[in-house]
């Protein structure tokens, strides 16, 4: 690869990846320590012997004893390694996933780590492709072909700058001692192969996948006028514009312009009786309204009355096996399905049988997201139906009736009796004032300097 000295500006793009990069990172440099790392050993490849090779069943068992995790949570933390290029196979290069068992793999130089920001550049690929093509005599990969050939028409005004690199780069790399020169290939194909993926290439990256699934969902969505996507905005900004601090003042004031804290006190989860704007805001969505923990727990009460808790008290506890400890999560699913799935169940829920089945094959081997079906099938349910019926029931109607209306004529008078602030620069003098008669009071006193002060009055 060559070699660059300039780094692009790329600080935008990877900027809300880089947290969970550097935490990466620490976990891989933590993981090379010669002491307490990963022990590798020297492993024959084909004919050439190849230094500080690792086993898959090595870095799993490392990562659940420094983690206290099981071995399938180590697993999927070792997969996300593979996936983001810190460590890569040398057997299977194509399957960038963590195999719990003795297939090897090698740390990637963090010259290739994806902090470093590098632009995966077409000219950078042109070349490795040329010099692959020199290496294997034009027997590429039937994908590296494709690729080769597509970058030869686009880059052909510069393909001969690109053929005298890629020559150059495969004399210094004939210089190399052989073990060398094959840790450096699996290297620069381990980083291109993350890069310019084939299509069957099997990549697990679960930081992302999210972002896969609403990108598959919006090219799928059916098109809609502009009319109506203008329309749906207008309806949104009107529904939401008295509730927009930015928009709208906070009632009674606002605590962070004035000193009254009563915007706080009426808005607390254990207040008796909310604020109108806090209960209209509740019947926006069911999302507000299981949102608010004060909402929620009214929403319990007329459930209770209906005899249909069962539904909400199972999507909180999906909620708390998704975001709850890796420690508890088997005993939680067993939980889970005693209380709600199991037959004869004693709150047991109203789902398709499809949706159940793969629920309960799913909780075979318990994890964060195997409720997931049942909890969106459940959450449409009470979204189409229990919704509705609460916003018409009494329950809602008399919490709307009770509900505090603070008066708008408090906010003024609260940003009249608003305090001055002290400027920063008098604050700053005043402790410096403090200090130094602190350390007078505390510096040692001299006899003879006061002797003398005496002895001159």
């Amino acid at each position: 690869m060559t070699i660059r000295t300039a780094r692009p500006d790329r600080v935008e793009h990877f900027r809300p990846h880089m947290h969970c990069l550097k935490k990466l990172e620490a976990l891989v440099v933590e993981m090379q320590d010669p002491k307490t790392g990963v022990k590798g050993s020297e492993q024959k490849l084909n004919v050439t012997t190849i230094p500080h090779v690792i086993t898959g069943k090595d870095i799993v068992a490392w990562i659940t004893n420094k983690m206290k995790t099981t071995a399938e949570e180590a697993n999927v933390v070792g997969t996300m390694l593979v996936a983001y290029g810190y460590i890569y196979p040398l057997q299977n290069h194509k399957k960038l996933v963590m195999c719990n068992d003795s297939s090897l793999y090698r740390f990637q130089t963090p010259y290739f780590w994806p902090s470093q920001k590098w632009v995966a550049d077409d000219s950078d690929y042109a070349i490795y492709l040329a010099k692959r093509n020199i290496r294997k005599k034009g027997l590429l990969e039937p994908y590296e072909q494709v690729h080769y050939n597509h970058l030869h028409k686009w880059l052909n005004h510069k393909w001969d700058f690109i053929v005298m690199q890629a020559t150059e780069q495969y004399r210094a790399g004939r210089e190399r001692k052989k073990p060398d020169r094959v840790v450096f290939d699996c290297q620069e194909r381990a980083y291109w192969i993350l890069n310019r993926p084939p299509v069957s290439v099997y990549i697990v990256c679960f930081p992302v996948l999210p972002q896969n699934i609403f990108y598959q969902q919006a090219i799928m969505r059916s098109k809609v006028k502009s009319s109506v996507s203008l329309g749906a905005l207008v309806k949104y900004v009107t529904t939401y514009k008295t509730h927009d601090p930015f928009l709208a003042p906070c009632l009674p004031s606002n605590p962070w312009q004035t000193d009254s804290d009563a915007y706080w006190t009426l808005n607390m989860r254990s207040v008796d009786l909310p604020t109108k704007m806090r209960v209209e805001r509740w019947s926006f969505s069911l999302f507000e309204l299981l949102t608010d923990l004060r909402g929620r727990d009214d929403f319990k009460i007329f459930l209770k009355k209906e005899f249909s808790g069962e539904n909400l008290a199972f999507w909180e506890a999906a909620e708390e096996l998704k975001w709850g400890t890796a420690s508890s999560m088997k005993s939680k699913a067993e939980t889970i399905f005693k209380t709600f799935l199991a037959p004869n169940a004693p709150r047991w829920i109203n789902i398709d049988g499809r949706t159940m089945g793969l629920t309960v094959k799913g909780l075979e081997h318990p994890h964060r997201y195997v409720l997931d079906a049942a909890q969106t099938h459940v959450l449409l349910l009470m979204k189409k139906d229990t919704f509705f019926r609460y916003l018409k029931s009494p329950v809602y109607k008399d919490i709307q009736k009770k509900a505090l209306n603070p008066d708008p004529a408090q906010l003024e008078q609260n940003a009249q009796n608003r305090s001055p602030g002290i400027h920063p620069i008098i604050l700053w003098k005043q402790e410096e004032e403090e200090k130094a008669k602190a350390a007078a009071a505390s510096a040692p006193v001299d006899v003879k300097a006061m002797m003398s002060k005496i002895d001159r009055k």
